[in-house]
């Protein structure tokens, strides 16, 4: 299996997750922002394939990036398509797009916590700023749906009572602490998005994905499963933080994205939805254990200390509720984490990492 399969398998079983909603985008106009980051580019690799193979009327992709996280080499390759309009652009800065708007997916945003402790205040103002010029770009086009991208951290550190937790649930974030340009940024965005929503109707959509991996990460954005990968790629101590009792659950790529276009596609605005995998909630230790496994039991694991670029106040459990999504939008997962891990791996040294 070449990484070019893996990816396209993955962009197969998100098009068949979708096959009776899909056909809502022929002939329409689609705008990513951060179009070029891991979800973006899976999400415009997604519309170029329902191009290619399924849609009779092709839609119009618009991918906006400013690059100043993604990869631009992979994202340069993914202009050449048909129907794909790239621009570089901030889009906390004003601009203007002549015709039509149907879709708009605001995914751009710094989530790793080394980037966004490193650039709080663009953080803060993709996240505001950034989503309130797409949401007035939404309302003067009529645009016929909105999806935000909010994000699991928007739920701080959550009371046990609350794990698995529940959109409902309204958060334990500290708004004076390092990771509050991110947390509350998201926060503010979702008030956006629902003031937009009661005043003018704007068919705003959230998500809130929960640790997302796969083909196409940042393996140099210092989250737990690319620092493993890259210690274990060099033969390295697979580097724990603190006592690595710190939990997770981890949701592949294919089944997230699943989860987006299923909520951008629905007609239930004005809902959060949380994305992710409810199952196999474990430790780093455990995943440092899982990921030895895999390569042989060759690794040491090592408990470190946090580096002085990582944010503290790092939450110690995260565990998405999923009974909202399933009910409405009938949301499943399908690649567990060992075979998700395994899928990233051959990508990984394919790619020379």
């Amino acid at each position: 299996m070449t990484s070019n399969t893996i990816v396209q398998e993955d962009i197969d079983q998100i098009i068949d997750s979708i096959k009776s909603q899909y056909s809502i985008l022929e002939g329409k106009t689609v705008i990513i922002t951060g179009g070029s980051g891991f979800l973006g580019q899976y999400m415009v690799k997604t519309l170029i394939r329902l191009n290619q193979k399924h849609l009779k009327l092709k839609c119009k992709i618009i991918s906006i990036d400013n690059h100043i996280v993604p990869n631009k080499k992979r994202s340069s390759e993914m202009i050449t398509a048909k129907n794909v309009r790239y621009i570089q652009q901030d889009v906390t800065k004003p601009f203007t797009l002549k015709g039509p708007v149907d879709f708009i997916i605001h995914a751009a945003g710094i989530a790793a916590p080394v980037f966004y402790q490193k650039y709080p205040l663009k953080t803060i103002d993709v996240a505001v700023t950034g989503t309130r010029n797409m949401l007035e770009l939404a309302r003067k086009k009529k645009a016929k749906s909105f999806l935000f991208f909010s994000s699991s951290e928007i739920y701080g550190n959550p009371v046990v009572s609350e794990i698995p937790t529940k959109e409902t649930y309204k958060g334990n974030v500290s708004c004076t602490g390092p990771r509050a340009c991110y947390d509350e940024s998201k926060r503010m965005g979702e008030t956006l998005c629902f003031t937009y929503f009661r005043m003018f109707q704007t068919p705003v959509k959230v998500v809130r994905p929960f640790n997302i991996f796969g083909p196409g990460m940042n393996m140099k954005d210092y989250r737990v499963i690319p620092n493993f990968l890259n210690s274990a790629f060099t033969g390295n101590p697979l580097p724990v933080h603190v006592s690595g009792k710190q939990t997770r659950t981890f949701s592949y790529i294919s089944d997230a994205v699943s989860g987006f276009f299923k909520v951008l596609l629905s007609d239930k605005n004005g809902e959060v939805y949380n994305v992710g995998n409810d199952k196999d909630e474990i430790t780093m230790n455990q995943l440092a254990r899982i990921i030895n496994d895999i390569f042989d039991h060759k690794l040491e694991i090592k408990n470190v200390e946090y580096p002085n670029t990582y944010p503290a106040d790092e939450p110690q459990r995260r565990c998405p509720d999923l009974t909202k999504i399933k009910k409405d939008l009938g949301y499943k997962t399908k690649i567990d984490l060992k075979k998700g891990l395994r899928r990233t791996i051959i990508w990984c040294q394919e790619q020379g990492m």
